[in-house]
């Protein structure tokens, strides 16, 4: 097939699997599977005794766990993915083997593309050697770059829940509740809403009734999540903790804080708009407009200005 032919057709068909991924993800999917899907990749099912066991995964992924296994990965790398993966959400014991699997089979899906497309590509073989090592090196990193997507995504929801988990603690906690009752009464409230901030407040009072200390729990859910506000938030806790300033006070105040910066990155971002609409305008609209305002008289020009011309000579 020719390369003319095969990249529209490959354009055309990437395009309509965005497009239906898109619209079966907005539209037909209950909020229900959505959450169910989002859920770590190893869940707890609770059995009849009370007793939660982990659920069994599936056969793709102990495939990829085990394909993971066999790379040399040293424990500090390994640490800090755990870290990554734990800020994506994904906190089960053997993520960091599954993710390993998934770039070891990016790595070696994407050459064995260039393979089957080799009639398209140029006829010289050193180029093609090149071709094959970068499509590997980017099925491998591409994993990487996913998941950072991923992390900036959980954070930014976490980021935006926060004013209002805030704004239900200062309301429980002016009522009377203890700032352990306050998170735990917020996990219950907001977990169809904002389960990010829920998971996040429901793992601090789990840390806390096995017996850590509240400051270092807190301390933990900053390096968790790896977000800047809820750094804020976690020094002010622990300040009023130690201190035994006012709770309810200080949330009020950092909701109200984290509020009027919301309101200001907001009209930053609307007085960028012009500086950005510039080069668009430009390279764009702006040749067209010219084309249809002047090309009229630019061709009655030319007609009339050539015979014109001619008569001279």
């Amino acid at each position: 097939m020719p390369l003319a032919i095969l990249l529209p057709a490959a354009l055309f068909a990437s395009l309509m699997v965005g497009l239906s991924f898109a619209g079966y993800r907005r539209h037909l999917r209950s909020a229900r599977i959505l959450r169910r899907l989002e859920e770590p990749l190893v869940v707890e099912v609770e059995m009849e005794g009370g007793e939660a066991l982990p659920a069994k995964p599936g056969v793709l992924v102990q495939l990829l766990e085990r394909l993971g296994g066999y790379l040399p990965v040293s424990p500090a790398e390994t640490g800090g993915l755990r870290r990554e993966l734990g800020r994506a959400g994904y906190r089960a014991e053997a993520a960091p083997a599954v993710f390993y699997g998934v770039k070891v089979v990016t790595a070696a899906a994407l050459p064995l593309l260039i393979f089957l497309l080799r009639d398209n590509l140029p006829p010289h073989p050193p180029l093609r050697l090149v071709l094959l090592g970068f499509a590997a090196v980017a099925g491998f990193t591409l994993p990487n770059i996913v998941l950072e997507r991923l992390v900036r995504r959980r954070q930014e929801r976490l980021r935006l829940s926060l004013p209002d988990a805030l704004d239900l603690m200062v309301v429980s906690v002016e009522a009377g509740l203890g700032l352990d009752q306050a998170m735990l009464y917020v996990t219950r409230e907001l977990r169809s809403t904002h389960p990010e901030i829920c998971d996040e407040l429901g793992h601090v009072t789990l840390e806390m009734r096995a017996g850590k200390r509240r400051a270092d729990a807190l301390r933990n859910l900053a390096e968790r999540t790896g977000e800047a506000e809820i750094r804020k938030l976690v020094a002010i806790l622990v300040q009023n903790d130690r201190f035994g300033t006012s709770m309810a006070e200080s949330l009020r105040t950092h909701s109200d804080f984290m509020r009027t910066r919301r309101r200001q990155e907001a009209e930053e971002r609307a007085a960028k708009v012009g500086v950005k609409l510039v080069f668009p305008i430009f390279f764009f609209i702006l040749p067209s407009m010219m084309l249809v305002t002047a090309g009229p008289g630019l061709l009655q020009i030319f007609k009339q200005l050539f015979p014109m011309m001619k008569q001279i000579r």
